[in-house]
């Protein structure tokens, strides 16, 4: 299943019908936090979740699935061109994410460049369902892995394999005023 593919058209089909999350959550049954990790591309949905979202959205679960265009078998892209994605509230936090090779929409991995700024919020860790594959490009930031005791300073060139549900997230660094990473999820 292509998370993305899936996330992008539940919030497509939902601001379509000007739905809130709250009022889509009310519509399946389903919680808000769920919805809302489901469109931010943190957790897979079984077919149970679908039908009941796309029953709450009025059309027929393939439609959760379909794609708008055709897929090429091969993407050329640029870091800089990335697609801004608004993740988990991230630009509170001083993050941004951009998606890579969005046009490949039958891919089995998912690339990102993240960017960090200053921020006087500190965000909880997070996890998924996903493995991950980060690698510093930029600057320095401080990743934590199962709490926020156990953090490691990151820098230019060094890189994070990371097995999926670990609590985790990555900040700043003191003292630096910016960082980029790439990550891959799959």
């Amino acid at each position: 299943m292509d998370l993305v593919n899936v996330a992008n058209k539940v919030k497509q089909l939902r601001h379509q019908q000007k739905l809130t999350i709250d009022q889509l959550a009310a519509r399946t049954g389903l919680s808000k936090g769920y919805i809302s990790r489901l469109e931010n591309f943190r957790t897979g949905a079984s077919l149970r979740a679908l039908n009941l979202i796309a029953a709450a959205l009025g059309v027929e679960m393939i439609e959760l699935f379909r794609r708008e265009n055709a897929c090429p078998e091969y993407v050329f892209g640029r870091l800089d061109d990335g697609e801004f994605i608004d993740r988990n509230q991230a630009g509170e936090y001083g993050i941004r994410y951009f998606a890579l090779a969005f046009e490949k929409t039958d891919r089995r991995m998912d690339p990102f460049l993240i960017e960090y700024r200053p921020s006087d919020k500190l965000r909880e860790l997070l996890q998924h369902d996903s493995q991950e594959f980060f690698v510093v490009l930029e600057g320095e930031v401080d990743y934590a892995i199962g709490s926020s005791d156990n953090r490691r300073r990151m820098k230019k060139g060094d890189t994070l394999y990371l097995d999926a549900h670990l609590p985790h997230g990555a900040t700043l660094a003191p003292g630096c005023d910016y960082a980029a990473a790439l990550v891959i999820y799959h």
